[in-house]
């Protein structure tokens, strides 16, 4: 009698446990950047991108330096330049621009293609092809983020687009040269942190001295805004955020930076604010693909019969016999 068996596709398999400490640690780096439109236009002075970005990375970046005392050796020099370029120099000053010039709905929208960006980056620099399932879930991702945050009063503004759209892109790029460069022996997420930090606010440095300067007034709410940003939102974000790329498959990682927008929704909501049906759902989705993203997808039902075949018997029948006439023998 022919045996047959049967594999059922079976739920998404769940994380493990560390894996989910991994990624919760790792949700706080995108969770405090949810707060930087907030930061930018309440308290920081208008018109300074360039400073605002030098401000959050360049004394952090310092500052880590200084604690772990581990400088780049051999090609992590011009790695690190062009991962603090990518991640640093050419984000922040990006992201403060598109905060000044977009209302954070689009800013917010735009920002959410990053999974997507990450996934075509990855089929070219890691030879990593994503699934159906990462691209599906990419794509529900960025219309759940455009249900919560884009309104009627959601206006366009071209320079605002190509800023958003740069350092998205820009950070996507760095995302995955990080995956595939990984970390140097004896240099932890702090110390990559440092490097890259300093490596982008030491950019930024001349940009900023020819282009803008210092602000002409730095009152109390602005130094607490570039406190938060250089700290949770620059150096302890960023280790966290190394330590997690290292650790997580990249398409689980770059989905995280939903986290954002979602971090800047509930903060509204916190204030007083209400969403309606559409944003409910979009929230929903939002956070469905997040959590999508950290699940492997169903495996498709394969089914094998083990019968008689034409052409004679199978290695795999040797073995049975043999196995067979071993238990005769006992």
């Amino acid at each position: 009698m022919p045996l047959s068996t049967e594999r059922s596709p079976g739920p998404s398999r769940a994380p493990s446990a560390p894996r989910v400490a991994t990624v919760a640690l790792t949700a706080l780096a995108p969770a405090s950047w949810g707060t930087t439109y907030a930061v930018t236009t309440e308290l920081l002075p208008p018109g300074q991108p360039l400073f605002a970005g030098l401000m959050r990375a360049l004394p952090a970046g310092l500052l880590a330096l200084a604690i772990t005392r581990v400088l780049p050796r051999g090609d992590w020099w011009w790695k690190s330049a062009v991962l603090g370029a990518l991640n640093i120099g050419a984000l922040f000053p990006l992201l403060f621009l598109a905060a000044e010039r977009l209302p954070g709905g689009v800013a917010a929208t735009l920002g959410a293609t990053q999974p997507l960006l990450v996934a075509g980056l990855s089929i070219v620099v890691l030879r990593d092809r994503p699934t159906a399932w990462q691209w599906a879930w990419g794509v529900i991702g960025v219309l759940g983020v455009g249900l919560v945050v884009l309104g009627p009063q959601a206006r366009l503004d071209a320079v605002g687009v190509l800023a958003v759209l740069g350092g998205t892109a820009g950070m996507a790029g760095g995302i995955v040269l990080t995956k595939r460069w990984g970390r140097p022996a004896g240099a932890g997420p702090l110390t990559l942190a440092g490097w890259q930090l300093t490596a982008g606010g030491l950019l930024l440095l001349p940009l900023t001295l020819l282009a803008e300067g210092a602000p002409h007034g730095i009152d109390g709410g602005a130094v607490a805004g570039y406190l938060w940003l250089g700290s949770m939102g620059g150096l302890i974000s960023f280790a966290l955020w190394f330590r997690g790329i290292g650790k997580l498959p990249v398409g689980a990682s770059a989905p995280l930076v939903l986290l954002s927008p979602l971090v800047a929704t509930v903060a509204g909501i916190a204030l007083g604010e209400s969403l309606n049906l559409p944003q409910s759902l979009g929230f929903v989705l939002a956070l469905a693909a997040l959590l999508a993203a950290q699940l492997s997808p169903p495996r498709p039902r394969r089914r094998r019969a083990a019968g008689p075949r034409r052409g004679g018997p199978t290695p795999q029948d040797h073995v049975r016999e043999e196995l067979t006439q071993g238990e005769r023998t006992r």
